[in-house]
């Protein structure tokens, strides 16, 4: 038989995932003979190029670049119906041929060890454990480091016959190491600074945490980015990375959304850091950018101190944070990095084992190593994509860099001029205002208490809608700074003041291309007499009707937008045009001549509830089956500060064991016939079981009742001597007949089957059918006479009847 090696496919895994995720690494010391088992591998299955697309090697994200020492989620799938029984699953460094161990590329881990394994004899390659009809699998591989080139990762499929690697294809996936942004790379593991000198940079922080972006479970009420605390500092200090632990004040920041005790740890690290980075807080997390600005923070880096790492929980959240961990602004060409930009996915604190956006708090015990969010860890989970696609990124950030001091040493000059005499440590002064103040948007400024040239103040207000920690004081509500009358100006060189556009002109054509134009006017010129550079004047193509042809609809140009629909937040606007010229055939105009969108206005101010934890649930309000239960929590921001739409109170089902159940039966039916036409005899009567006794009650009472009954009394004639015969007669012929009826049915009620002195009578015939099928009915059957003698009386010779119970179980 030819040896089969089994088909394998890849599914790439963004940032690190390591040993947390229980993966097994591969063993880190190869075989000593592994190089030419390996190498027989590949040359017994060969390189082909045939075309087999119902397998598929997939690294998840589908990257074409892979991230030195990232660790990728590799998956080898078949399409419906397809399946295979084994594979074998290789990384080369391209254009190697297997030969010796330096030729493979990065380390596979295994996930499943039930399903995985490494090759016997030859530890870079994965196997199958068993062989088995499968349609998937998966395994971690961490990339190679830096300088490693590319990489080809190739699967065999074994299925009825050996699917062979291939040079190309859908079992074969090339990556090349991603080339770090702007030409400006930050090595891991960190190296020692070359650069001189100190450099400035801008921090910007824009989140694309939204409704339309990330809409599965999105929190709509609470949903906001807590505060953002980072710092630049040296690698002997480490805020936060991939495969560590969370610290206390990570744990804060990552649960609660504080930064405190996070900027606490920061500030005791002394000469490690150089600049906290602080932002305030979003709420709510998105909103349009001529909304609301993006946050940002200006901080500086030195040769020792140039790394800057930063962190910030979108809330609400089990655990859940995006942020930079030790980006390194210093170039290995020994120059300061001009721009950084990165997109972000969310990772885990390894603090709460929460799997969605409220899942209430579940300390992870013992605590976890921080990972990346996947889109496979949970289905419950929000980002949850069952193809293991790659998380969409909920925020960018941009560092840029604004200032340079000193004498620089960059061995590749640099194409900008940013070198200053003095860079401030902070340009402006430090936002101090606490997070548990809430307060609403400045107030413009009022105009200036002087009317002259000579200084005066103007004044700004705010107003405090919420002091969500009593013990916490909150600063001033006013602002003032200096200013000078009209036309008087405080600064050297001051600028021109311009108005506002005028509206846009209409378009100079009515069909096809024209232009249209809009105006300002200068306010106010510069006071030392220069000439105003700013341009008053703006022009624009524009497009009233595409075509204009006789059997056109032609329309005029669009009005001016109505107002917004709401005062605060998002809502609709409009604007309208009207037909101009209908088509001369009479048909409707296909132009549209209603134009409707979203606007978004200043945010409405919410105010974020304080709350107390929820109580212990109450006992249930039954003692036995199924009832409600409640729990409580308590407002602790004052209610004068607005209204809290958050629930107070909170109600579920409860379950004890079920409650005793006593049988239930139906009245009784009417009395029965009585089963003898003379002399003594019995009726009957029934009743239904409506219900059985459940979980210990009472027990059925009795359903069948019996009474006795006396018509009349039976005659007896002829003489004594007569009489003593008959009755001999009847002795005899009664017993023989009970001899002939052992064995019968017991509790049968009969009345005597003997015959009648002077008379001869049938046997009695069989029962009739019952009255009822269920809940007690009645059965008869009858006795005739066969033969009168001449000495019979009359009476003596009647027919006679029986009656008994039947079917007396519930319906």
């Amino acid at each position: 038989k030819q040896a089969c090696f089994p088909p394998l496919i890849l599914t790439p895994f963004s940032p690190p995932l390591l040993a947390s995720a229980g993966a097994r690494a591969a063993p880190s010391e190869r075989a000593g003979k592994s190089d030419g088992y390996c190498s027989r591998i590949l040359r017994a299955q060969g390189t082909r190029k045939e075309g087999y697309n119902e397998f598929r090697l997939r690294v998840e994200g589908d990257p074409e670049n892979y991230q030195p020492g990232s660790t990728y989620r590799v998956t080898l799938y078949a399409s419906s119906p397809a399946y295979f029984r084994g594979f074998t699953l290789i990384a080369l460094r391209e254009g190697r041929e297997g030969d010796k161990e330096e030729d493979y590329a990065g380390n596979f881990q295994i996930i499943d060890e039930e399903d995985t394994q490494f090759m016997i004899n030859c530890p870079p390659a994965v196997t199958e454990s068993t062989p088995r009809r499968r349609t998937r699998i998966q395994v971690f591989w961490t990339a190679p480091p830096s300088s490693s080139g590319c990489v080809t990762l190739k699967a065999s499929i074994v299925q009825k016959r050996i699917i062979y690697f291939q040079d190309e294809g859908s079992l074969t996936k090339r990556m090349c190491e991603k080339e770090s942004l702007f030409g400006e790379t930050t090595e891991k593991p960190l190296l020692d600074c070359c650069a001189c000198g100190t450099a400035k940079y801008r921090v910007t922080f824009y989140g694309n945490w939204s409704e339309k972006v990330h809409p599965k479970d999105y929190p709509r009420r609470a949903n906001h980015w807590s505060a953002i605390i980072g710092a630049s500092h040296s690698k002997n200090y480490v805020l936060w990375e991939y495969g560590g632990y969370a610290s206390e004040g990570i744990k804060k920041v990552a649960e609660l959304g504080s930064p405190v005790s996070m900027e606490e740890e920061i500030r005791q690290k002394g000469d490690d850091v150089l600049t906290v980075i602080k932002m305030k807080a979003q709420w709510p997390a998105w909103q349009p950018l001529n909304v609301r600005a993006a946050p940002s923070a200006e901080f500086s880096v030195d040769r020792t101190r140039h790394l800057m790492s930063f962190l910030t929980m979108l809330g609400p959240s089990p655990d859940w944070n995006v942020g930079l961990s030790a980006e390194d602004l210093c170039t290995k060409e020994c120059g300061w990095a001009q721009r950084v930009v990165q997109d972000m996915i969310p990772w885990d604190a390894g603090t709460d084992n929460g799997v969605t956006y409220e899942s209430p708090n579940k300390p992870t015990v013992p605590q976890e190593k921080i990972r990346p969010l996947t889109s496979l860890d949970h289905p419950q989970s929000p980002f949850y994509d069952p193809e293991g696609g790659a998380i969409t990124p909920v925020a960018r950030v941009v560092v840029e860099r604004i200032a340079r001091k000193g004498e620089q040493c960059n061995i590749v000059p640099d194409n900008v001029d940013d070198i200053v005499a003095d860079i401030a440590q902070e340009e402006k002064e430090e936002d101090d205002t606490p997070e548990t103040c809430i307060y609403s948007n400045w107030s413009p400024w009022s105009a200036c208490s002087s009317a002259t040239c000579d200084k005066g103040k103007r004044m700004r207000q705010r107003m405090l809608k919420a002091q969500l920690d009593l013990s916490v004081p909150c600063p001033h509500t006013q602002d003032f700074e200096p200013c000078m009358g009209p036309g008087c100006s405080d600064e050297e060189g001051s600028t021109c003041t311009m108005s506002e556009w005028i509206t846009w002109s209409p378009c100079s054509m009515s069909c096809g291309m024209g232009l249209r134009s809009r105006e300002r006017y200068v306010k106010q010129f510069p006071d030392d007499g220069s000439v105003c550079t700013l341009p008053t004047e703006e022009n624009e193509k524009c497009i009233v009707n595409e075509e204009c042809t006789l059997n056109s609809c032609l329309v005029t140009e669009w009005g001016e937008w109505d107002s917004c629909s709401a005062t605060c937040g998002l809502g609709m606007k409009r604007r309208e045009r009207m037909v101009k010229m209908p088509p001369p055939d009479g048909s409707i105009c296909g132009a549209e001549v209603l134009e409707v969108e979203k606007c978004m206005m200043p945010e409405c101010h919410t105010i974020p509830c304080m709350l107390s934890p929820w109580s212990d649930w109450s006992d249930c309000s039954v003692t036995c089956g199924k009832g409600m239960r409640t729990r409580q929590r308590v407002l602790k921001s004052p209610v004068e500060l607005g209204e809290c739409t958050e629930d107070l109170e909170q109600v579920e089902k409860c379950m004890l064991p079920e409650c005793p159940t006593d049988c239930m039966v139906s009245e009784w039916t009417e009395w029965s016939e009585c089963n003898k036409s003379c002399g003594k005899g019995h009726m009957i009567r029934t009743r239904m079981v409506k219900l059985e006794p459940q979980f210990g009650g009472d027990s059925c009472p009795e359903t069948v009742q019996r009474k006795k009954c006396k018509i009349r009394k039976c005659n007896r004639g002829g003489g004594q001597g007569q009489v003593n015969s008959d009755e001999k007669k009847r002795r005899k012929e009664a017993r023989e007949k009970r001899r002939s009826k052992q064995g019968g049915r017991q509790g049968e009620e009969t009345t005597s089957t003997a015959e009648h002195p002077g008379c001869k009578m049938r046997p009695w015939s069989s029962w009739t059918d019952c009255t009822k099928l269920c809940g007690g009915g009645i059965q008869e059957r009858l006795m005739t006479a066969k033969r009168r003698l001449k000495s019979a009386q009359l009476p003596s010779c009647k027919d006679r009847k029986e009656i008994r119970a039947c079917n007396v179980h519930p319906c």
